[in-house]
């Protein structure tokens, strides 16, 4: 009895079973003749944001090294002793000062023997004008002899060829003393050499000592450098852009400049100088910038993040970057329709870039909200649901 009742439970599951699968093919052919546009779309959930219009900047952040705007090397240009530094590390030098002084016996020495030959070439110079006279007199006298016929012609020959020697003779104590004056003035000079001073062409006429080479008693020879001195009023940033960028830097261009010294305070520079070349090895430009350093803060050497705005928008149709997508390798956003609960597809050319924001060139104005999140999964038509509206 039992087992009579649980089969006819089965045959009437079965009945059931048959009858729902018939009834779930019907409906399914009758969904397949119903048109597209009349189906029930579930729409997509996205996030949006407005489309705002403004200035657009497009900002290049480098990396640089402050360095002096002018420097000139102290050396000395006669080898000796030193004797004396008179100033050291981060002393300020003024233009043409004695910063110091070698041992100068010797130059003294050699300066005093080169006035006594000064001496003697005058005093022979001197002689060589009396001798000249007196042979001008005796030639007059037998020129005036020969004219009466008392003077022979041998006499006079002789007489005038001393008067010849007499003038050449002078010429050459002339030249004498033409010489000793010129060893006298480089005795001198050579002398003064041994006190030696900055003196550097342009710029301020103050600097500081930047770096000290030598001590007293060291010995040093000609040219060999003593100081370092540097201008520091203004101090020149260096960095280096590639192609991309270089054309987009001008001379006098204002740029900003963070140092990590002195955090959380800008500094203003501008652009000094554009190499008209570019480094083979690395195919980068160097670029200076001048920047005024009147409190002396900023040193030589310092490690400097660099701001440069390269170009500027004021009116730019600006969308958050997270807004553009991809389709058929063509860049576009999906533009919130009017009635906010459909997109369309809207082609656009990106810009210049800031932060998060990017700049895009479209065939018509861009005007309402851009979808942000979710658009991946959206066509041109697509139905969504707004979950969050942000405004800029």
């Amino acid at each position: 009895m039992v087992i009579g009742k649980s089969l006819t439970l089965l045959i009437v599951a079965a009945a059931l079973g048959g009858l729902g699968w018939l009834i779930f093919q019907q409906l399914e052919e009758q969904s397949r003749d119903v048109p597209p546009q009349q189906r029930t779309v579930r729409a997509v959930p996205v996030e949006t944001e407005q489309v705002i219009n403004g200035r657009m900047d497009q900002v290049r952040a480098f990396t640089g090294t402050l360095d002096a705007n002018q420097e000139f090397v102290v050396s000395a240009k006669v080898s000796g002793r030193v004797e004396e530094v008179t100033v050291d590390l981060a002393d300020t030098v003024r233009r043409n000062q004695i910063v110091a002084r070698l041992d100068n016996a010797e130059y003294r020495q050699a300066q005093t023997q080169a006035e006594a030959d000064l001496a003697v070439a005058r005093a022979n110079f001197a002689e060589a004008e009396s001798l000249l006279k007196i042979a001008d007199r005796e030639l007059a006298r037998v020129n005036t002899l020969k004219e009466r016929g008392v003077s022979s012609e041998s006499e006079q020959d002789t007489i005038q060829a001393n008067q010849l020697a007499r003038s050449a003779h002078l010429d050459v104590t002339r030249a004498q003393v033409t010489r000793a004056v010129a060893a006298v003035e480089t005795a001198r000079i050579r002398l003064g050499y041994s006190d030696v001073t900055a003196s550097w062409q342009g710029g301020n006429d103050y600097r500081v000592v930047a770096e000290r080479y030598v001590d007293e008693g060291s010995t040093v020879g000609i040219n060999e450098p003593l100081l370092r001195v540097v201008e520091m009023d203004q101090v020149i940033a260096v960095f280096y852009v590639t192609e991309r960028d270089y054309r987009l830097l001008k001379p006098d261009q204002s740029v900003s400049l963070e140092t990590d010294a002195y955090p959380n305070e800008v500094f203003v520079g501008r652009v000094a100088r554009i190499a008209p070349v570019f480094r083979a090895s690395t195919r980068q430009a160097k670029v200076e910038l001048l920047v005024d350093n009147n409190d002396l803060r900023l040193k030589p050497g310092m490690f400097v993040r660099i701001r440069v705005v390269l170009e500027s928008i004021e009116d730019a149709t600006i969308v958050p970057e997270s807004a553009l997508v991809t389709r058929d390798d063509k860049v576009g956003v999906f533009m919130l329709n009017p009635d906010g609960v459909t997109v369309r597809w809207q082609e656009v050319e990106p810009g210049i870039r800031q932060g998060h924001l990017v700049e895009v060139v479209t065939n018509e104005l861009l005007k309402g909200s851009v979808i942000t999140l979710g658009q991946q999964l959206l066509d041109d038509g697509s139905s969504v649901t707004v979950q969050e509206n942000k405004l800029e």
